[in-house]
């Protein structure tokens, strides 16, 4: 039987939990540009975290998502960008993924988002409803890795732009909006 998953909102103690378990989750991951804890550092100094969950199994955090605000060329107001996800390599595929981007989801739509995108493995993804939608892209990311949700059944069209965090590689701060390039997991 499978420990019980606690997800809740990160805390200022979780911070530089936060920062080793993103780090593990991705020091294997042929396909990250392993900056993925300079993301979440980038996102949280910008205040552009809406969503900054932890999971714990045992009083142990072992995994971590977020979310913020993306901007649509459309003027489309109130879509989200997952990523990145995090569960340290011993805890994966136990649910602990899975259980973070459902609770994740839930609370977005009780702050009346509209919907929420992501670049991610396509396999992954699409089991929490999330598909390629034509007319909505990401300069630079072939469609079949951008995946969108949405929560009233409208999809918006054009250009999707995560926020500025996204560039951060360790060497710069990013405190404004703008365009992302890279992996978005």
């Amino acid at each position: 039987m499978n420990p019980a998953i606690i997800i809740r909102n990160e805390t200022d103690a979780d911070v530089s939990t936060i920062t080793e378990v993103t780090v593990a989750a991705f020091r294997t991951l042929e396909t990250s540009n392993h900056t993925e804890q300079f993301i979440i550092e980038a996102l949280r100094a910008a205040k552009a975290l809406t969503l900054s969950l932890v999971a714990e199994v045992d009083g142990r955090m072992v995994g971590h998502i977020a979310f913020s605000p993306v901007t649509i060329s459309d003027g489309t107001m109130h879509w989200y960008g997952l990523g990145p996800v995090s569960v340290l390599p011993e805890y994966q595929r136990k649910g602990i993924g899975k259980a973070l981007i459902q609770e994740g989801l839930s609370r977005l739509k009780k702050l009346n988002a509209k919907g929420c995108c992501l670049v991610g493995h396509p396999q992954y993804y699409r089991r929490f409803g999330f598909e390629n939608v034509t007319g909505l892209v990401h300069e630079g990311v072939p469609q079949e890795v951008f995946f969108a949700l949405s929560f009233d059944g409208h999809f918006p069209q054009g250009d999707v732009m995560f926020h500025e965090g996204f560039k951060a590689n360790g060497q710069h701060t990013f405190t404004g909006h703008g365009s992302a390039g890279g992996a978005h997991r």
